[in-house]
């Protein structure tokens, strides 16, 4: 019986075969044979995509990272902001901000101003269009492009946490996500005028990461430390409300961060930009683990006990520093690079506390400072690099962001002001704010 039920099945099988024969006949020869270049398009559209949704996953490792760095009574405001910037981000960087930072030929000031317009797709199945098949779809690399522009805000986010106001902090991130970060951006990635300088940063040590270090730094002076930070000369500690949180979001970033340097890549058409994505993943892991080993070790030479939070800063510090040439170094290079990185978070945070800039979680240190190293450390394994063109684009991306990010601060304090109250503060942002009460497990800190 069952030899019978299979026999039948069989054909059942070979006569349905049989049947779609003429239908895949006629399908080809209705369908063109696809050529590389078409395949080389599918394959990087497919990369940026699958690179965009592990950047995306960064968004949870910055709000995992904060809420765990944060005291108990301003977690969920932390939250709050992580998930209102990356929704704004969405918005107006469409609105404005991807034809600003990728203008093609329509510059509005020629490698300085880029487009004014909102962000078209092509049309559904590319009907009526001819795609560029020497690149990617444009709803990829606008996907992609906008991972980055929110990774960007959510670094601010982290330094200025425990005193500022919800909204005064939402108009700014519009600002920086429309105007700022995309205007930089396009000096060098949209072929601007330090693109022309000759200018190097792969995947945006300084584009995207000192951008964010440079804003955070101008709102920390801007805004002040928080209520009895310090006092009577001494910096008195206020350890974050889950270690545990912290440790996942770290993990996290550091997971989102293989496609936020694969990705950059740009091309997966050839057997050489996939070995060389395969060269980046590894490179980027590698300076990730030097950094936190370098924080690992150096805490213990200096406080006789291992700083979780130090080691934490010190991977993504390495991560950062890797950044803008994660492709030429070599692994003992990168290990080397990132472990510098990892280095400077663990004299930075302390000498800021001396400067009495109170930044919550060590953006500053991660972001600005190894994005500066980083961007500098490209001279070492790329021969297209040279110090002067990169300290001068340090510069010139540091002091335009400073100053625009400083404008709109001082204007917002100005007008509807940055801080809460102190009654708000010391209650916790999470009940002045939001009118919430501490979630329970976070109580007690």
């Amino acid at each position: 019986m069952r030899r019978d039920k299979m026999q039948m099945f069989s054909k059942l099988g070979l006569a349905a075969v049989l049947l779609a024969l003429p239908q895949l006949a006629t399908a080809q020869e209705v369908g063109a044979t696809p050529t590389n270049a078409d395949i080389g398009f599918i394959f990087t559209t497919f990369m940026f995509l699958v690179s965009g949704f592990l950047v995306f996953f960064m968004a949870a490792g910055f709000a995992m990272l904060e809420a765990g760095l944060v005291r108990g009574k301003n977690v969920a405001m932390q939250l709050t902001k992580n998930m209102a910037l990356f929704s704004l981000a969405s918005l107006f960087f469409y609105i404005l901000g991807y034809n600003l930072m990728y203008p093609g030929d329509g510059w509005s000031i020629q490698g300085v101003l880029g487009a004014f317009s909102i962000t078209e797709l092509e049309p559904v199945g590319l009907k009526g269009v001819e795609a560029d098949l020497t690149y990617a779809s444009v709803g990829s690399d606008f996907f992609f492009q906008l991972m980055f522009c929110a990774a960007t805000a959510s670094i601010v986010s982290g330094a200025l946490a425990e005193r500022i106001k919800l909204w005064p902090f939402l108009v700014f991130v519009i600002v920086l996500v429309s105007v700022i970060y995309p205007l930089q951006a396009s000096w060098k990635w949209g072929g601007g005028f330090l693109d022309d300088l000759g200018f190097q940063d792969f995947a945006g040590s300084t584009v995207v990461h000192s951008v964010g270090g440079w804003a955070a730094l101008a709102g920390a002076i801007i805004l002040g430390p928080r209520l009895g930070k310090y006092k009577d000369g001494r910096v008195n500690p206020m350890p974050g409300s889950n270690l545990a949180l912290a440790t996942l979001g770290t993990f996290i970033l550091w997971l989102g961060w293989f496609g936020f340097n694969g990705g950059s890549q740009l091309y997966m058409d050839t057997s050489g930009n996939v070995a060389d994505i395969s060269r980046i993943f590894s490179n980027t892991n590698t300076a990730a683990a030097a950094g936190a080993a370098a924080a690992l070790i150096l805490t213990q030479l200096l406080y006789k006990k291992p700083d979780l939070t130090m080691i934490l800063n010190g991977a993504l510090a390495g991560l950062v520093s890797i950044t803008a040439e994660p492709l030429t170094p070599s692994l003992i290079q990168s290990t080397m690079i990132g472990a510098v990185g990892g280095v400077i978070v663990v004299f930075a945070v302390p000498m800021l506390d001396r400067l009495k800039i109170d930044d919550v979680v060590g953006a500053i240190p991660v972001h600005l400072f190894a994005g500066i190293w980083g961007t500098l450390a490209v001279c070492f394994t790329n021969s297209a690099a040279t110090f002067s063109v990169q300290l001068t684009s340090i510069l010139i991306v540091g002091a335009f962001v400073t100053v625009a990010s400083a404008l709109v601060w001082l204007v917002l304090k100005a007008t509807v002001g940055l801080r809460v109250s102190e009654e708000a503060e010391i209650a916790g942002l999470d009940r002045s704010e939001l009118g919430m009460e501490a979630y329970p497990e976070f109580t007690g800190r």
